[in-house]
């Protein structure tokens, strides 16, 4: 291998390096930051974020002189969606089957989760979200257990962006510990929160691509109580198989 060719897979590495670390720090990192995380000179990061962002696989926040995943990374990450979704929708299917209940997929992009698929429960009062509609993080159980996923710092940046642009005064130790427990026991909670009359429950997983991926089951608050275990006892079953399909 010549030398050139060396220095060529040696700044697909390192751009690869820095997109990981973006995509771990959603809310968005400075030059002198994403130097420290990759352990490279900031003089090498900004020539590569540059390129980067030429390309617009990186670009900077409106807000200040941070840097973020651009929109052709979510571009080429739609473009394998209809993967994840294939692949969840038996399992979403087998979901309504088991509970009677709405079935939902979406991902994490950014500061929400949108809705990918969707299998309408059987019950005559079912909840119906649209597919691509984005919904928040902290107040609905996919978003929640999408949050457990990440890293706790990058959680955590994305937590008080939500509530910086919802105008949300809340107790981010409060949010932590809920994340600790959903990463103990899997499963997330949504009890009223994101709309009054419904409840759900959600995990989340990553898939071979890397993203992190919700399956959930919104139910009418109504009969929440009474079908919240075998809720529960579907989801556990449903993310036990996912993962064993995710490893290989």
């Amino acid at each position: 291998m010549s030398q050139k060719q060396k220095k060529g897979i040696q700044v697909i590495e390192r751009a690869a390096s820095i997109l990981r670390v973006l995509k771990d720090n959603q809310s968005g990192l400075s030059l002198g930051q994403i130097s420290k995380q990759v352990n490279l000179p900031r003089s090498t990061v900004q020539r590569i974020a540059n390129a980067l962002q030429a390309e617009r696989l990186v670009i900077s926040n409106p807000s200040g002189g941070s840097l973020r995943l651009g929109p052709e990374v979510n571009a080429l990450a739609q473009a394998t969606n209809y993967n994840i979704v294939e692949t969840c929708r038996l399992f979403l299917t087998e979901l309504t089957e088991i509970t009677g209940e709405t079935a939902d997929l979406s991902v994490l992009r950014g500061a929400g989760v949108i809705f990918l698929d969707q299998v309408p429960g059987t019950q005559r009062l079912r909840t119906i979200s649209s597919v691509g509609e984005v919904f928040p993080l902290t107040t609905t159980a996919n978003g929640m257990a999408c949050l457990s996923r990440i890293l706790p710092k990058a959680a955590h940046s994305l937590v008080t962006d939500e509530w910086d642009r919802r105008g949300i005064i809340s107790d981010i130790k409060k949010i932590e510990q809920k994340l600790s427990g959903i990463r103990h026991n899997r499963l997330a909670y949504d009890e009223d929160a994101h709309t009054i009359g419904i409840s759900a429950i959600g995990f989340a997983f990553n898939d071979l691509s890397g993203d992190v991926v919700a399956i959930s089951i919104p139910v009418p608050s109504s009969r929440f109580l009474e079908k919240r275990k075998l809720i529960e006892t579907a989801l556990r079953k449903t993310a036990f198989h996912i993962d064993k399909l995710m490893e290989n």
